[in-house]
């Protein structure tokens, strides 16, 4: 198994009891059964809690024997929603499991409506040394999982004929090469995520399942903290590299999330939502 370099740290947030008469009906996604992968910890599982937030009964799918500590938090905030999060050790590589636990959820729920494909790897090697192994190692994880993911959810949309929407997290890293980060792999895997929405949203349109792409930029997490040690002027030059002059934290991708996968984005499909502060318009 490649070594994953988990660039996404939750933050947790406290439960907050909303007045449901004060929300905007497209944003609700009560009733709704999303399953997210890579959501054991980092940024699937932010993702997941604002699903969760927004109504959403979630399943989170991980290769980690057990979730991290605050996946348990989570899980009771799930509970002051009325909702639930339950857990799945699933590994995105094999496909025949993969297939058995999502045919599952959806048998016990009766229905599937989204997916959060988050499950990804990264490597900082460059081009002249990356090797063989290590590149199809990780387009096994960030592009093949991620397909087959998408694929076995898609199957059991179109089992139950109520469509649905699937969000692929790609980067801003799949539109622009990030000056001072050698990933030439991870960054056309990212790149080969936004072309394969789009041409899954051009496959399943017809069933009524919207397909498309969240793009992030630099997140300050616990472990970019920790590159910023073994290279302290990259916390600079990061920051400066967008339009806002900062970082960006795992809970700024909340709403994204919820519009993807909710009404509110009824029309869109095929597109990538890219949330990067400006870094690769400028």
């Amino acid at each position: 198994m490649p070594a994953e370099i988990d660039i996404y740290t939750h933050v947790p947030t406290h439960p907050v009891h909303l007045d449901h008469n004060t929300q905007i009906p497209d944003f609700s996604l009560a009733g709704k059964v999303i399953l997210v992968s890579g959501a054991g910890r980092g940024l699937g599982l932010a993702l997941a809690e604002a699903l969760l937030e927004a109504g959403a009964k979630v399943y989170a799918l991980d290769y980690l024997k057990e979730p991290a500590p605050e996946f348990i938090e989570v899980q009771q905030h799930a509970k002051v929603w009325c909702t639930e999060l339950q857990y799945r050790c699933v590994d995105v590589r094999d496909t025949d499991l993969l297939n058995i636990v999502i045919e599952d959820i959806a048998n016990r729920e009766r229905r599937l409506d989204g997916l959060i494909a988050a499950a990804a790897i990264q490597q900082e090697t460059s081009a002249l040394e990356h090797s063989a192994a290590d590149t199809n190692a990780l387009l096994e994880v960030n592009v093949t999982g991620v397909f087959m993911t998408a694929q076995a959810v898609a199957r059991q949309m179109i089992r139950f004929g109520n469509g649905g929407s699937i969000a692929l997290v790609a980067s801003m890293s799949g539109t622009v090469v990030n000056r001072g980060l050698i990933c030439p792999v991870y960054n056309a895997s990212k790149a080969a995520v936004i072309q394969l929405a789009r041409n899954l949203a051009a496959e399943w349109g017809q069933y009524n399942i919207r397909v498309n792409t969240l793009s992030p930029g630099y997140i300050l997490t616990s472990m970019l903290e920790m590159l910023f040690i073994e290279y302290p002027d990259r916390r600079e030059q990061f920051a400066t590299e967008n339009m806002l002059g900062r970082l960006s934290h795992p809970s700024e991708y909340r709403g994204a999330a919820v519009f993807l996968l909710s009404n509110a984005s009824s029309f869109m499909t095929g597109s990538d939502l890219r949330i990067d502060g400006g870094h690769a318009a400028w």
